[in-house]
């Protein structure tokens, strides 16, 4: 409950410092009025028998000097070195017209910690010698016998006012520091993410327009030229019909072989490199029984009636799936994993989930900013689906992604049975 005040307070204080600081200056003005009225009623309060013993009793042109010294507190944010020396001049005053030295010497200590807390050292430095020579003439005009001891007092004081202002000085520029690292940082890692998305969209652009679109062309114009003399001249339209199935070959060939590269890890370069078509759902036992040789027990469950896959489709829920466990044996190891492959009429649901039983995964690790799930939030968008990534409730970490079957019409296939061929 107190923390809870102290903190609601500390907002309020912060928002509304005038208000904060108008309400100690007529605290502390309040407090001295009050204590020179009882004065005034009763020297014997201070061992005063009037003004024979050296000291003024309090009138109201000492009050006037008082609501001088105090009230000025109530700006001391906004203008803290001129509250200072007004309460600090108003304070000298005070005592040299003889009034009691031990009063209005406490604000000018405020205002010298705001000066130190918001102010350079120099300032500060500056401020530290007027109040210094407020109380040491304060002293001068009380009891001889007390003079070093208070002047003692007083640099003790100061010293310790401008200790704790300096501090808070050096926090609050720390803190600017810190936010100006921090903003800085979240910017840099905005541009980061723009430029990964960015770069993967090329990069695919690029695949596509170099492996298939020289490729597809061919296809397309020898397609026209066959049905346009298929029954005119047979001889072209088969020639024409050879055409497109050699370079069929050839592009599915140059597709394999750019899938195959773009998966092999830069330290597996080399000699004895396979050329292999690239991997689909079919091989997730495979990938699997990989993890779990690592230390990842993984649990594979599949719902609904299996069907074959358009190609794409078909490798962009295997990198999915790889993508999820190795971003477990990275960041979650031990752990368990799960993967869940749910068929439904008309998409196909991914499900990918570990228990963070190393630690568990931050959202800076493997939230929203990790290159591997913007790549692979890419890869999902070019086919159409969605995905979701993030802690989970009771620990761990959820990827969950919905691939259509069909991204586009001409991707369209009926369903068939698992174990099933494709191109």
């Amino acid at each position: 409950m107190g923390t809870r005040f102290v903190a609601s307070f500390r907002g309020f204080a912060a928002t509304n410092p005038l208000v904060v600081d108008g309400g100690l200056a007529l605290v502390a003005a309040g407090v001295t009025l009050a204590f020179e009225v009882a004065v005034a009623h009763d020297p014997w309060l201070l061992g005063m028998t009037g003004p024979a013993n050296g000291f003024r009793l309090p009138d109201r042109f000492s009050m006037v000097l008082t609501l001088v010294v105090n009230l000025p507190l109530a700006l001391r944010r906004r203008a803290p070195f001129t509250v200072l020396l007004i309460s600090c001049a108003a304070a000298i005053v005070y005592h040299a017209l003889g009034y009691y030295y031990g009063m209005n010497t406490m604000p000018p200590l405020l205002a010298l910690y705001t000066v130190a807390a918001q102010r350079p050292p120099r300032r500060a430095a500056a401020g530290a010698v007027a109040v210094l020579v407020m109380w040491s003439h304060a002293f001068l005009v009380g009891p001889a016998d007390l003079l070093w001891a208070g002047v003692v007092q007083a640099g003790a004081l100061i010293a310790v006012a401008w200790g704790f202002g300096n501090s808070a000085r050096l926090l609050t520029e720390r803190s600017h520091r810190l936010a100006e690292l921090s903003e800085r940082l979240r910017r840099d890692q905005e541009d980061r993410a723009r430029r990964a998305v960015t770069e993967e969209r090329v990069r695919i652009a690029r695949e596509l327009h170099d492996v298939v679109a020289h490729h597809m062309s061919v296809i397309s114009v020898q397609a026209g030229l066959a049905r346009y003399v298929f029954t005119s001249d047979p001889v072209t339209a088969r020639g024409a019909l050879a055409t497109i199935a050699q370079t069929g070959s050839e592009v599915m060939g140059e597709m394999r072989r750019l899938l195959s590269v773009l998966r092999i890890e830069p330290e597996d370069d080399g000699e004895g490199v396979s050329y292999d078509p690239a991997p689909g759902l079919d091989r997730l036992g495979q990938l699997v029984e990989r993890v779990r040789s690592a230390g990842v027990a993984v649990e594979v469950t599949v719902t609904g009636v299996e069907r074959q896959l358009a190609p794409g489709v078909d490798l962009c829920a295997y990198r999915v799936v790889q993508e999820a466990l190795t971003n477990v044996l990275k960041h979650a190891v031990p752990a368990r994993a799960g993967v869940s492959l749910g068929y439904r009429p008309a998409e196909l649901v991914i499900r990918v989930t570990d228990d963070g039983g190393g630690g568990g995964r931050s959202a800076a690790s493997d939230g929203e900013k990790g290159h591997g799930l913007i790549g692979m939030r890419e890869r999902v968008k070019l086919y159409r689906g969605t995905m979701a990534a993030g802690p989970r409730p009771l620990g761990g970490f959820e990827v969950v992604v919905t691939l259509p079957f069909s991204s586009s019409i001409g991707d369209e296939q009926p369903p068939m049975p698992a174990g099933g061929t494709s191109l």
